[in-house]
């Protein structure tokens, strides 16, 4: 009797989920009241009131359509949470609102013109609010069944030829019998009972909404819980797209460089201004038509005074427009020179620009306010502190720098769990402090070696 193979068994390690964390990925707005007064710890913002409040005025304005011509500067030394005060206003004015981050230095392209980069950065800042009826097939997956049939050319392969579906809301049940192109469409989106879906009628796109709250077992789905649609299966729906002034501007730009290639002229990286002009008479045609809406979004430049004077006059001339964005600035300079001129300015910045930016201040961060920020911080990046090691982190930052506090973290956290630790000890952050050192130290070691290191 031979020997019994043994049944194929293989164990499967958990893979762990990677997450970025990114800098300010915990802000959710500025942590107002009603009453536009600042709480103390809210929307992931810490301290900073009178900055916040300010803040929260500017966004009561953008609402109101007052700001037009004018933008914000945030000054104030490192780490004082200028950036964070840009993202919070963002979040504030809504979840659909286009913000762009970048800093001064980046329109200094080998590729493209100063002036380029900025207008796309403006282009990308403006959304455009598309709204259109459609008729669709709307409600929740009761039944789905996919029919297969042989493959024309392969016939060990199986390919979807229709689908019967089932949808229903609260009202209305409707059993639909598909082609192959939808067919296609509910297997490559993996629909199944208990989905929310939408068919439009007229083109067949079908698109995934959610699932059923009630069919929902677990909270680990990527997709998130709705409750079933009301009303008749089939129903006339207003669909809204969002796109920035600059997904138009590529879009036709692409249709000339087609037609440029085929008849063998040299395509630029560089939008055209006729380009952009259309889209503009485009985009105002349907506003005043009602079929669409301009979202004015926030364009948030870092460091701005490393911009040079030629852009700070391309802002100055762009805030004028009828288009245009809420412009963000943000420094840490004092007096200092305009980048491309011997001419000293508050911040780097020319007076003609300054005077019609609203000037919002940042300060140092007190020892409450960096152990909240903390707290945060470790909760958003999943790092058990103890207690010890949390007011360690805090004097380290106030003797230091918040970053530098911040940054040690997970350095910490490393060197906990080398030494089978759950949780950071006041020891491990002063083991990881000793091999990474601040700004003043690395100095002191300068010094220290100054003989020795190359000049």
């Amino acid at each position: 009797m031979g020997a019994k193979s043994m049944a194929a068994i293989k164990e499967v390690k958990p893979v762990k989920e990677t997450r970025r964390v990114g800098a300010h990925s915990h802000i959710r707005g500025l942590g107002l009241d009603e009453n536009g007064h600042a709480k103390f710890v809210a929307d992931g913002m810490v301290g900073q009131t009178e900055a916040r409040e300010a803040a929260g005025i500017v966004v009561q304005m953008i609402r109101e359509g007052k700001m037009a011509g004018r933008g914000v500067l945030i000054v104030g030394p490192s780490g004082t949470g200028k950036t964070a005060i840009a993202v919070g206003i963002a979040k504030e004015l809504g979840e659909d609102t286009p913000f762009v981050a970048m800093s001064g230095s980046e329109i200094y392209s080998s590729e493209l013109k100063k002036t380029e980069v900025l207008m796309q950065a403006l282009r990308k800042s403006i959304g455009v609010r598309f709204r259109e009826r459609r008729t669709v097939y709307e409600g929740a997956v009761k039944q789905l069944r996919i029919a297969y049939v042989k493959h024309p050319f392969n016939p060990y392969v199986k390919v979807p030829r229709e689908a019967e579906i089932v949808l229903e809301t609260t009202d209305d049940s409707l059993k639909l019998r598909v082609g192959e192109e939808i067919a296609v469409q509910l297997l490559q989106l993996r629909v199944r009972r208990g989905d929310v879906i939408w068919i439009d009628a007229e083109t067949g796109e079908v698109h995934k909404v959610g699932r059923l709250c009630s069919e929902s077992r677990y909270d680990i789905s990527a997709y998130r819980c709705v409750e079933k649609p009301s009303g008749s299966v089939k129903k006339d729906k207003e669909i809204v797209h969002m796109l920035t002034l600059h997904d138009l501007d590529v879009a036709y730009a692409a249709q000339r460089a087609a037609v440029a290639s085929f008849l063998g002229m040299p395509i630029t990286r560089e939008i055209p201004s006729d380009v952009r002009q259309r889209v503009d008479e485009e985009v105002k045609k349907l506003v005043n038509e009602g079929r669409a809406e301009l979202v004015p979004g926030v364009l948030f430049i870092d460091d701005a005074h490393m911009l040079d004077i030629e852009a700070f006059s391309f802002l100055t001339r762009a805030m004028e427009s009828e288009l245009a964005p809420i412009l963000v600035l943000a420094t840490n300079r004092g007096m200092t020179k305009i980048r491309g001129t011997d001419i000293e300015a508050p911040h780097g910045i020319p007076l003609d620009l300054l005077d019609r930016l609203l000037i919002i201040r940042t300060r140092p961060y007190t020892a409450e306010e960096i152990r909240e920020i903390l707290k945060i911080r470790a909760d958003e990046e999943e790092i058990p502190l103890s207690d010890d090691a949390l007011e360690e982190l805090t004097r380290l930052g106030v003797e230091r720098s918040l970053r530098y506090a911040v940054q040690l973290m997970e350095p910490a956290r490393i060197l906990a769990e080398r030494e089978g630790r759950t949780k950071v000890t006041v020891e491990d952050v002063k083991k990881a402090a000793k091999y990474f050192v601040d700004l003043r130290e690395s100095v002191q070691y300068i010094q220290q070696y100054e003989e020795k290191l190359l000049k």
